[in-house]
């Protein structure tokens, strides 16, 4: 989104760092909601995110 908006490229640490010096953080819930369905993630958990979790591409030098 920063390049075609801006005309620049970041990595992703780049960003971080941006985003950290300008007071943002991680955005994260201070407690779950009541209304979320545990029953359909735990599914979710087993069958999809071991696919997944295997196709991610090998990281190396360069």
């Amino acid at each position: 989104m920063i390049g075609r908006r801006f005309h620049l490229t970041y990595t992703i640490q780049g960003v971080r760092k941006l985003l950290v010096r300008h007071g943002w953080s991680c955005q994260v819930p201070a407690r779950r909601a009541m209304e979320r369905n545990d029953d359909p993630l735990v599914g979710w958990v087993k069958e999809v995110w071991p696919c997944a979790e295997g196709s991610r591409l090998p990281v190396g030098p360069g």
